[in-house]
């Protein structure tokens, strides 16, 4: 294995914005940890309203180790909270509490991006580990294989370019979700908004990054002397 410097010329605008995404996240969550709702709801108890409105009865909330290691899960339909979210009463949980409810509703209603995400994950998981595998081994041996393996890695790509309308589509329920089940008054949904768009824009950030890495990759190719 060997490092191309090339690569950073195609990675790095992807890197630096993953950097400035990743502070934006935490500076918000963490300024809007300190207030707390009017309601005075937790993270948990505004997923539970939220979930219980739209007939989710089935849907349980629980509580997971992490940083921000908030998800809905599909196939055991669990919303899982971070201690952070779960146990807070602050902007910042109920923000994230609501958007990890959104994909819930979005599951309910058979949302087709939430679907065809979910239908590729197992392609994807392939495509992620043996993508660059391919690539490197038919580099050096035979350029028929590297190819496969940029097939295989465009996988990863798609993945992340359907995450966007998921992900927004999420957060935008949530923000509305948030003011119509009186979570959060109209005045308060600001700080809410605030950690969302800028989780929104980690997944940007990803998506460029896939797309920037699948450029390289082909660029090489297009362009190898034997």
């Amino acid at each position: 294995m060997f490092f191309d410097p090339l690569y950073l010329v195609f990675a790095a605008p992807a890197l630096i914005l993953g950097m400035i995404a990743q502070f934006k996240v935490k500076a918000a969550f963490d300024r809007y940890s300190q207030v707390n709702t009017y309601s005075g709801l937790t993270g948990a108890r505004a997923a539970r309203a939220i979930l219980d409105a739209y007939g989710l009865y089935d849907v349980a909330v629980e509580r997971v180790d992490g940083f921000l290691s908030d998800h809905y899960d599909p196939i055991n339909r669990v919303l899982r909270l971070s201690s952070a979210v779960y146990d807070q009463p602050s902007l910042a949980a109920v923000g994230v509490a609501a958007h990890e409810a959104g994909h819930a509703l979005q599951h309910k209603t058979d949302y087709a991006p939430l679907q065809f995400r979910s239908a590729i994950v197992p392609a994807v998981s392939i495509g992620s580990n043996l993508g660059p595998l391919m690539f490197m081994f038919g580099l050096f041996i035979n350029p028929t294989i590297a190819w496969v393996g940029v097939i295989l890695y465009a996988l990863v790509a798609v993945f992340t370019l359907v995450t966007l309308p998921v992900e927004f589509d999420a957060s935008n329920r949530a923000k509305q979700l948030l003011v119509a089940e009186g979570i959060v008054s109209p005045s308060e949904v600001q700080g809410a908004s605030a950690v969302l768009d800028a989780a929104a824009l980690t997944y940007v950030a990803a998506a460029i990054q896939a797309i920037s890495t699948l450029l390289y990759y082909v660029f090489i190719l297009t362009n190898r002397r034997d």
